[in-house]
């Protein structure tokens, strides 16, 4: 792991490498609004990415990397995924790239290939897509999806309260597919009684990432 900074408009973000030994693609991730590029989640999945050869950049907003609360605005947060994915692309240029995020930094990311191409971005990577806020069940957060023209994996819980896998299935971009997780919430944590191991769940997640990226750049099956 490599500590990085990226500049935002003129302004530096913090960024962590996990790299894989032969890689074969790079993934960027955002972090969710209530954590970091810190959060043992993210790190847990960065570190089982380069394991299964796929290098993982994950980052700061400036909200977080400044210490503060309070969320960028929309503007902010779409220029910051622009950023890191063209960073990715110039850094890396011989990776084919995808661009993801947890949670909200997931929306920002379709929201951003909505708006306009992503570098070169071969798909979309989506983990824990927030639908819509717990106990306020809408479909209004997914309205760009139609113009998401990129391939995109959300991988998603079975307990998550801020979208089901049912609800989500309905808006999916033209190129969108879900991967399920038996029993996992938000955080893609189980409980005690539902038998999955946490780690096995984590392993799980990865697998389906690197499947999709598989399957968009050789044309694999996904497992």
């Amino acid at each position: 792991m490599t500590a990085l900074s990226i500049d935002v408009d003129n302004a530096p973000i913090a960024a962590l490498i996990d790299e894989a030994s032969d890689p074969r693609a790079i993934v960027t991730l955002a972090h969710g609004a209530g954590a970091d590029m810190h959060h043992h989640f993210l790190e847990s999945v960065a570190t089982r990415l380069a394991t299964s050869g796929i290098t993982c950049l994950r980052h700061q907003f400036p909200y977080t990397h400044g210490g503060r609360r309070r969320i960028d605005s929309k503007p902010v947060l779409l220029a910051t995924i622009r950023a890191v994915a063209e960073f990715a692309r110039t850094r890396w240029p011989a990776l084919p790239q995808f661009v993801g995020g947890k949670s909200m930094g997931g929306r920002m990311a379709t929201l951003a290939a909505a708006q306009a191409p992503l570098a070169a971005a071969r798909g979309l990577i989506l983990l824990g897509f927030p639908l819509h806020p717990p106990g306020a069940i809408s479909i209004e957060r997914a309205a760009h999806m139609p113009r998401v023209a990129l391939p995109a994996l959300f991988v998603q819980g079975t307990r998550d309260a801020m979208g089901s896998v049912e609800l989500l299935r309905t808006c999916l971009p033209p190129g969108g597919r879900i991967h399920v997780i038996d029993h996992a919430d938000h955080g893609f944590a189980v409980l005690r009684r539902s038998g999955r191991d946490p780690a096995a769940v984590l392993d799980e997640l990865v697998a389906a990432v690197a499947a999709f990226a598989d399957d968009v750049l050789f044309g694999t099956p996904i497992a």
